[in-house]
């Protein structure tokens, strides 16, 4: 984990705690390596799909609640703790920031634990739940290039050992999963993908940040932007010309891609 990376992590869904069922899912297995192959964190920002609020708004729990935003799983995912702490300091951090920048409202959560979209692959990720997690909601009335000014306004925290990791999916329509789908994924949903990866690699920000004009079937692969936006503020947060890492590529029920990605900064102009 190089110094400033930003991330995205397509997380899945609490499945991925159940592989006596699953069976072997290259995303599990992706999210169960990280930590070998990555720095370990000061402490983490989770910008969260699974947060939707009016203003920006970030986590101060001094140790975090699990909270179990889920339904018809298995009994014993809802026993499962991710009791990790968090930082009050790191959260007011985050509101000086996102003020700073004149973005307005932002405030701290003292009540406010990780739910499915943290946790799950953080218990994957960091088992040892001694690594310090904020979460940062996501506004779902707002606008993409919102979130890339919010992830401008948080840059900062890079240098100060904070890494920022957007948790979505790279692709999120729950109206059109397969779960008996073999083969090649879905026409709409490999296309989408391979648009955003095109884009991300080719340095087209404004598009990415546009991709409801730009992308093809962007609101067939996003029918709601929770899941997209995450991406959006870990792109702002990496710094303009930020170089894009593929570290993961896998495809799961036919539509939802598992891509995971890496924002490095510059190493040319």
């Amino acid at each position: 984990m190089s110094a400033g990376t930003t991330y995205f992590l397509s997380h899945g869904s609490p499945m991925l705690l159940c592989p006596e069922i699953t069976g072997e899912l290259a995303s599990r297995n992706f999210l169960e390596t990280f930590g070998e192959k990555f720095a370990r964190p000061k402490a983490i920002l989770a910008v969260s799909a699974h947060w939707d609020t009016s203003v920006p708004t970030v986590s101060s729990m001094v140790k975090q609640d699990t909270i179990y935003d889920f339904g018809g799983f298995p009994r014993r995912l809802y026993s499962i703790k991710y009791d990790c702490p968090g930082s009050p300091a790191i959260a007011k951090r985050v509101v000086e920031l996102l003020s700073a920048a004149g973005i307005e409202g932002a405030k701290m959560d003292s009540r406010r634990g990780l739910d499915h979209g943290s946790w799950v692959p953080f218990l994957l990720m960091y088992p040892e739940k001694d690594i310090p997690v904020l979460q940062l909601s996501v506004m779902n009335r707002r606008n993409a290039a919102y979130h890339y000014a919010m992830g401008q306004a948080l840059a900062p925290l890079k240098e100060e050992g904070v890494v920022i990791m957007g948790l979505g999916n790279t692709t999120h329509n729950l109206r059109d999963i397969r779960m008996s789908h073999t083969g090649p994924p879905v026409a709409w949903a490999q296309t989408f993908d391979g648009w955003l990866k095109e884009a991300l690699i080719s340095k087209r920000y404004d598009d990415v940040v546009h991709y409801l004009e730009k992308a093809p079937h962007a609101r067939t692969a996003h029918p709601t932007p929770d899941h997209f936006l995450p991406l959006i503020v870990a792109l702002g947060a990496a710094g303009n010309n930020c170089d894009t890492e593929i570290i993961h590529e896998s495809w799961e029920v036919g539509t939802m891609s598992m891509a995971s990605f890496a924002f490095h900064p510059a190493t040319s102009s």
